[in-house]
């Protein structure tokens, strides 16, 4: 795989946003489908933060000696991220639609998290990874065991 860590974390990041579109589309008049929406999403963005935990944020910390840069802003952030999508789950396990204002607060803080690892965090590590580097990327994002995605957040 050749792809900047840019291009492929920001497809992931429209991917999430479409699934949570999705989801927000449908939970007022088929909840049944939005919660496949929803499960999805939160399923994908827990991956992501995992990925970006154990495998980015320490590359960009070893490469810049930044250990209280960017990085330490964006794992609390993931704490926040995390509260307000447990608060949605609750809700979406009980078929509660009336998520509007749990929904509002996680768009506002992912955002402008998106933001930030798309202006300073990807492409940073771009500009420091070789294409050896890159591949490893690559291969530990595909050996995170699934179970890693599913426990992910949970007790932010």
């Amino acid at each position: 795989m050749t792809t900047s860590i840019s291009e492929y974390f920001e497809k992931d990041h429209d991917r999430l946003d479409d699934l949570f579109k999705n989801f927000q589309h449908w939970k007022h008049s088929d909840y049944r489908r939005a919660k496949e929406f929803f499960v999805a999403f939160k399923f994908g963005l827990q991956r992501h933060i995992v990925w970006e935990e154990e495998i980015l944020f320490p590359l960009f910390e070893k490469k810049t000696g930044m250990q209280f840069g960017p990085t330490y802003v964006m794992r609390n952030e993931h704490k926040e991220i995390a509260a307000h999508l447990e608060s949605i789950h609750k809700k979406v396990q009980k078929a509660d639609p009336s998520s509007d204002r749990e929904e509002q607060k996680l768009l506002e803080v992912l955002g402008a998290h998106n933001q930030k690892e798309e202006a300073i965090l990807y492409p940073a590590i771009d500009r420091n990874l070789t294409p050896e580097e890159l591949e490893t990327v690559y291969a530990a994002i595909q050996n995170i065991p699934e179970e890693r995605y599913l426990v992910c957040c949970q007790n932010a």
